[in-house]
This record gives structure tokens, sequence and C-alpha cells, in this order.
């Protein structure tokens, strides 16, 4: 299971985006910045987000 925590990218929130893949796990994270912070993720944001997706047991 791959996780994502919003706080993690730079947010004071306590979203928590999981997936089985990163493509999946970014997907949804920028579904949530849009929705819920206004952000609209570009490749950039993206490949810098990335790196924030942790593997949990």
């Amino acid at each position: 299971m791959k996780t994502l925590h919003c706080r993690d990218v730079g947010f004071d929130c306590e979203g928590v985006i999981n997936g089985t893949t990163d493509d999946e796990v970014l997907q949804q994270a920028a579904e949530h910045a849009l929705t819920v912070h206004g952000l609209t993720v570009t490749p950039e944001i993206a490949e810098q987000v990335k790196t924030l997706i942790k593997e949990e047991a």
C-alpha cells in the first residue's frame, strides 16, 4: 500500500491518500489538491510529490 500525507506536502491538512501504485496516489492527490486546496497540480509538482509517497506495510 502506498501512502501520501497531505501534511508532508506542506499543507496544514490531516488528509491521507492511499493507493496501490504511485500513479493512483498521485491522481487522488491531484483531485484532493484541487478540491480542498484550490491547487492545480503541474507535472513539476507531481514529480516533487512523488518523492513523498511512502510504502506502508
